[in-house]
């Protein structure tokens, strides 16, 4: 195994070994918290551009299946482990984590002390990185990331993980949903489908014509990576479209919507990243226990007199959803869909649909 490292922007190292890929990944540091889920992770597409840490010791213990990849291809720049398992026991699994990593050519540092990396992206928030594996990487990595920071920016995660054409799925005869694609998981579609949804999935930046032009019964914003004001085209369209059609957005979807209705977004110190996070229904009095994997919320305080604030973190009391007053326009923060995850919240795709008189 090859010589590896992790480089913060603040100076930190943290040394480990290698896979048998040798390259160097420039991205944001976060960290994951589920015990399970690593395959959902790695391939999902909010995940872009970002260095994934695993807090939990031992990942890679069930393999790969294949079926529950939420993308075709990793959508991470790379990531760390405490222990990587070469030897898994599942039989769905048809390939190892390590060899799964090599093959899709993300540098990976295993051995590393992920608990102090954890600790120093907690204590610190979410900062620029260098991953490198071998001794050409290492040799350049400190100077890469320096350049890195100096003009680091998440304007290129969407269009690089986003359907560049118009596609549809689904039953035939089934409701009709248009899909605005920001980065969507697979998941997102299969509950759709589930429920007996067309979804006619178009790019991020389709305007109000190409969205319309099928004549949905609703629009859906779907998840995917980076700073929601980056998608400045994307946010006017969807402002062309409140109340026009029924709107319903989830993660990066609902940053957008609230942006469009006038509300702002910012930036979490760390982000919310894991399969374990409750969420109090304000509607309904309950507690849902929530998968997460988001770096920007909306600010509450922001919310115009239009929406009401319908969920909120028990954690740190930030936003994780809202509805229109007077218009069928809802959005939660959080993934419905989990995978990986909680199933507690997987209804509020039925309830959206039977909301806006499509079920």
């Amino acid at each position: 195994m090859p010589d590896a490292a992790l480089f913060l922007a603040d100076g930190s190292r943290f040394d480990g070994k290698g896979l048998e890929f040798e390259g160097l990944a420039l991205g944001e540091a976060v960290f994951y918290t589920g015990m399970t889920g690593y395959e959902e992770a790695l391939t999902d597409p909010s995940y872009a551009g970002q260095i994934l840490t695993f807090t939990f010791p031992m990942i890679g213990n069930y393999g790969i299946s294949g079926e529950a990849s939420q993308y075709p291809r990793a959508c991470v720049a790379g990531t760390v482990v405490k222990e990587i398992a070469r030897h898994p026991s599942h039989h769905l699994s048809h390939q190892t984590l390590p060899s799964w990593l090599d093959d899709e050519r993300i540098p990976t540092l295993v051995g590393a002390d992920t608990r102090a990396i954890t600790i120093a992206l907690r204590e610190h928030g979410t900062i620029w990185a260098a991953l490198a594996v071998g001794e050409e990487a290492l040799e350049s990595a400190e100077a890469a990331l320096a350049r890195f920071v100096r003009h680091a920016s998440t304007r290129d995660l969407v269009p690089g993980v986003a359907t560049p054409a118009e596609r549809s799925e689904g039953p035939e005869n089934g409701p009709h949903v248009t899909l605005i694609d920001c980065g969507v998981k697979r998941a997102v579609l299969r509950e759709l489908e589930a429920l007996g949804a067309r979804v006619n999935v178009v790019p991020y930046d389709a305007d109000e014509g190409a969205i319309l032009a099928s004549d949905p019964a609703a629009i859906f914003i779907s998840p995917g990576p980076g700073d929601p004001t980056d998608l400045t085209g994307t946010i006017d369209t969807l402002r062309g479209l409140v109340g026009r059609k029924p709107l319903f957005g989830i993660c990066l979807g609902h940053q957008l919507l609230a942006l469009a209705c006038g509300a702002k977004t910012y930036k979490l110190p760390y982000g919310h990243r894991g399969g374990n996070q409750p969420v109090k229904d304000a509607m309904r009095g309950e507690v849902l226990i929530t998968a997460h994997n988001h770096g920007y919320a909306v600010d509450e305080r922001t919310l115009p007199d239009t929406l009401e604030a319908t969920m909120t973190n028990l954690n740190d009391d930030t936003n994780e959803g809202f509805r229109h007053r007077t218009l069928p326009v809802a959005a939660v923060q959080f993934h419905p869909e989990a995978s990986p995850g909680p199933s507690d919240a997987r209804r509020i795709f039925e309830r959206w649909l039977h909301d806006a008189g499509i079920l």
